[in-house]
C-alpha cells in the first residue's frame, strides 16, 4: 500500500549527528536502552524458531553479531522484498517523520511467515521535563517553542500496524521511571543516548540559562521524592507483527 506524504517534523540530519555524538559514550548512558532491549530480547525468546536473516533498525545496534544493520531515514533502508525473516527496532521509530511508510517498508522486506518486533517512545514520556521547561520559559521569555519530539500514543500504534497489514498485530505499552539527582543529570542522560531536541521548529539559538535554571528548580519542587531526587517517565510502546 501506498502511505500517505507526511509533514517534516524533525531534522533527520541533526538526528544522526546526535546519535554518532552519543555513540562514543553510550554505555555510560544506556539504560533505557538496555531495559527496552531486555524486553525485546524476552519476547523474542518466546518466538519458538529459528531465524535466518534479520535486520536491526535500531540507532544502536541491537542484534549484535547476528544481523543487517541500516538505520530508517527518509529515504527507506537498503533491503529487497521479503528478505527478512526478522526485523528489528530498538527505540528507533519515534525519530522517523514517516512512521506510516516506514511500517510499510518494514512489511514488504518481511517474508511471509517473518517477525517484526519494535520499542519506541510514546506520547507520555518525560511529559514531568516538557510541563517544567514550558511553565520556565513562559514564565522567562514570555512565549514557548518545542523542546520534546511529538510522539505516538498507543491507539495511534495499533491501528499503524493494522492499517500495514500485519498479521496478529500486539501493540502494548509500559512505563519506566528513572531517577537523577536533578533536571542537567536527566538533560546529560538524554544527551548521552541521543535523544535531544532535533523538532523542525526548535529555536535556532540558545537559550537562556534562566529557563533552564527556573525549569530545573519548578521540577525540585514538583517532583522531588523524599530523597530529593527527581523522576522521569517514559511511556514505551512495544510493537509486534507477523508479515
Amino acid at each position: 500500500m501506498d502511505a500517505p506524504s507526511s509533514p517534516l517534523l524533525f531534522d533527520r540530519v541533526l538526528v544522526q549527528r546526535h546519535i554518532a555524538r552519543a555513540m562514543p559514550h553510550f554505555a555510560a548512558h544506556s539504560a533505557l536502552f538496555d531495559d527496552t532491549a531486555a524486553q525485546l530480547e524476552e519476547r523474542l525468546g518466546e518466538v519458538t524458531r529459528t531465524f535466518d536473516r534479520a535486520l536491526d533498525l535500531s540507532p544502536f545496534p541491537f542484534l549484535t553479531q547476528r544481523e543487517d544493520h541500516a538505520a530508517l531515514n527518509e529515504d527507506g533502508f537498503p533491503a529487497a522484498k521479503q528478505e527478512y525473516d526478522l526485523i528489528v527496532s530498538n527505540l528507533g521509530l519515534h525519530w522517523v517523520n514517516d512512521v506510516p511508510g516506514a511500517l510499510v517498508q518494514i512489511r514488504a522486506a518481511l517474508k511471509p511467515d517473518g517477525l517484526f518486533l519494535a520499542s519506541l517512545i510514546g506520547g507520555e514520556s518525560l511529559r514531568e521535563l516538557r510541563a517544567c521547561l514550558m511553565d520556565a520559559e513562559l514564565a522567562v521569555t514570555g512565549g514557548i517553542s518545542p523542546r520534546t519530539s511529538p510522539t505516538i500514543d498507543l491507539q495511534t500504534a495499533g491501528g499503524l500496524m493494522r492499517r500495514v497489514g500485519f498479521s496478529l498485530p500486539v501493540v502494548d505499552c509500559a512505563t519506566v521511571t528513572m531517577l537523577y539527582p536533578d533536571m542537567f543529570a536527566l538533560m546529560r542522560d538524554l544527551r548521552g543516548m541521543g535523544q535531544t531536541n532535533a523538532h523542525m521548529m526548535r529555536l535556532r539559538h540558545f537559550t537562556r540559562r534562566a529557563v533552564f535554571d527556573a525549569a530545573a528548580q519548578l521540577y525540585k519542587e514538583r517532583f522531588s521524592n523524599e530523597d530529593g531526587l527527581i523522576p522521569a517517565t517514559f511511556e514505551i510502546i512495544y510493537l509486534h507483527g507477523w508479515g
